[in-house]
């Protein structure tokens, strides 16, 4: 079959809040996003048809762009109307986190190792897991059934066992889940999905445990053998019976089935697919960001291997105060840069609470929200790297008490030092007033540590990329995935520079860092970094000569001490220099001191210029 080229693409995602519409058309500089429009989704009362929203945030590109895109309630295909002007487009594909997203529950005969590969399998493909059952988590059987019916998932992911190995345990598993009868949490007419990706030799006994109460789907093992996962057949069916099921059931999702030209994707599962296909691509480790109003996901990709997972708690409207209580108040208010006691700081918060949709009106509120967002990020990223690990095989010498433990897990894969890229996505990030300010704030959450790209998603559009680059039909998929990675490099991803930040023990007073820069312009800058410094040299994202010479003591990557030589990129901050320390990075504990120290830094990135001098 020949491969068409496509010349135009509509996609959407139709978000909790808001379906988003995005128009990209091949132009002279190849594809490029032309329009995008935004409309509140519909998929609850009084509408109750997703399809409502879409066809209003369709409207907005039709009347952006001047394209005629829709006839009544038909998306068009190409042709040209009686003027000669194109009208209709060649493809249109969409992803989903209406109603909630995917939620789903996980069990495992061992909560740290099938039990952690089956949440790592359900988070991969887009969902939120809700519980994770294992024979050793402590609950008796009936609490375990109690908890089954009382979250009422939209899914099952059950696993256990190797192949070929004992299979009393993961049967007994099976038979808290029929005793608990689920039920789904849309449509009380279907059976609920269970996926089985467990030991190859109770396929038989799951049959006849499962089979007629659920709709069982058997798939490979999530663990065939103990020191390897295989996490893919698992996530590729999660998507499918999404679709089949969950989506299904979801108002006007039947409609919108038949309209687009692939299947809908969960909305983070196209993140994390746009994520994991950039890192191979470049062949580079990459972080991903994605801060909502009621959650947090993190994306990342260290040593080839792609994890993703959920902060549930952890986001920036509806979860406000729950990001409060995680982090401390103290945590908070070390990001502060101005005089505030901790009880109106909790009183502000509280009122973004009640009123989660409200944006800062005042540059005290734009900094409590970011002080917020820094913490929200830290914590999250502190979860990531707790789930991001390596697994523990049998081949892996094992101490008396890991074999106690029986965990199935080893180091974390999250690597600051081996990091190339930080991305950034989200309101807060996104729609940061300055780019400084979201430069910044992934700086200060996340640490890199030695030389790290940063960037931002400049309108949140990478799920409708993510979902563009995995379509899967034979004569469109290089033209597809073709227009999604060129748009993402010229429209979506805002270059923020890059952070040069060297790791080990400063010594006060003692340059941490000698830098010698040749600029694109040819200028050539030589400076040096003292202990507890954050200066930003503008250059744009083009290749800028560089000389890095750490300290002795301290890392860049190379080794201590060892100097680097290698071409770094800029962007609209610039080349960012941090020499705060990493190990642990601390604030001053001196109020005053701390203070003085935040605005300084401030300064330097020009993140507050209307401020200063406050």
């Amino acid at each position: 079959m020949s491969e068409i080229t496509l010349k135009s693409i509509l996609a959407t995602d139709c978000g909790s809040t808001t379906t988003k519409a995005i128009l990209i058309e091949m132009t002279d500089e190849g594809y490029r996003l032309t329009a995008r429009g935004e409309a509140p989704t519909t998929v609850e009362a009084p509408f109750e048809d997703v399809t409502r929203g879409v066809l209003n945030a369709v409207r907005e590109v039709e009347e952006l762009s001047g394209r005629l895109i829709l006839d009544g309630d038909t998306i068009l295909r190409p042709e040209k109307d009686s003027a000669g002007k194109p009208k209709g487009v060649d493809v249109y594909v969409s992803t989903s986190s209406a109603g909630g997203g995917l939620q789903m529950m996980v069990a495992g005969v061992v909560k740290s190792m099938t039990g952690e590969s089956a949440q790592r399998a359900a988070l991969g493909a887009g969902s939120i897991v809700m519980d994770v059952l294992a024979s050793n988590d402590g609950r008796l059987p009936h609490q375990k059934i109690e908890r089954i019916r009382q979250l009422r998932p939209d899914m099952i992911l059950l696993s256990g066992g190797i192949d070929g190995g004992t299979i009393s345990h993961v049967v007994e598993l099976a038979e808290i889940l029929k005793a608990a009868k689920p039920k789904p949490r849309l449509g009380s007419s279907y059976k609920l999905p269970v996926i089985y990706a467990g030991n190859n030799k109770a396929q038989d006994n799951i049959r006849e445990t499962l089979g007629d109460i659920t709709d069982l789907t058997v798939v490979e093992n999530i663990r065939p053998v103990l020191e390897r996962e295989n996490l893919t057949p698992s996530r590729d069916k999660i998507h499918d019976l999404f679709m089949e099921h969950v989506m299904a059931q979801a108002p006007g999702y039947k409609k919108l089935m038949t309209w687009t030209d692939a299947p809908i994707m969960p909305t983070p599962g196209a993140v994390g697919a746009l994520i994991e296909m950039i890192a191979k691509r470049d062949n580079i480790s990459v972080v991903g960001v994605d801060i909502g109003g009621a959650t947090t996901d993190v994306f990342s990709v260290f040593k080839k291997t792609f994890n993703r997972t959920v902060s549930a708690n952890l986001g920036m409207s509806y979860s406000i105060t729950n990001v409060l209580a995680e982090a401390t108040i103290e945590n908070v208010i070390r990001w502060v840069s101005f005089d505030i006691d901790e009880k109106e700081l909790a009183n502000r918060i509280a009122n973004k609470m009640i009123r989660p949709t409200t944006i800062p009106q005042s540059l005290e509120e734009l900094k409590i929200e970011q002080a917020l967002a820094r913490e929200a990020l830290r914590l999250s990223f502190i979860q990531h790297k707790s789930f991001a690990v390596s697994l523990k095989g049998i081949q892996t010498e094992r101490t008396i008490s890991d074999a106690f433990e029986q965990s199935g897990s080893g180091e974390t894969l999250v690597d600051m030092m081996e990091l190339d890229l930080l991305v950034g996505s989200g309101g807060v990030l996104s729609h940061a007033p300055r780019r400084s300010q979201s430069a910044k704030m992934m700086i200060d959450a996340f640490l890199p540590e030695g030389i790290t790209q940063l960037a931002v998603d400049s309108i949140f559009m990478m799920p409708q990329l993510g979902v563009l680059a995995n379509v899967d039909k034979p004569d469109i998929r290089e033209s597809a995935e073709k227009a999604a990675l060129e748009v993402f490099e010229k429209d979506c991803l805002i270059r923020l520079g890059t952070c040069i930040a060297p790791v080990g023990k400063m010594k006060a007073g003692k340059p941490a860092l000698v830098a010698k820069l040749t600029l694109p312009d040819g200028a050539t800058v030589e400076k040096e970094y003292l202990p507890g410094t954050l200066e930003v040299i503008e250059a744009p994202h083009e290749i800028t000569k560089a000389e890095l010479i750490p300290d002795k003591h301290l890392d860049l990557g190379k080794g201590k001490g060892t100097p680097i030589e290698m071409d770094l990129y800029g962007g609209v901050v610039g080349l960012i220099f941090d020499t705060r320390g990493r190990q642990p990075f601390s604030l001053p504990e001196n109020h005053d001191e701390r203070i003085k120290k935040l605005n300084q830094w401030s300064t330097a990135m020009n993140e507050y210029p209307e401020s200063e001098g406050e």
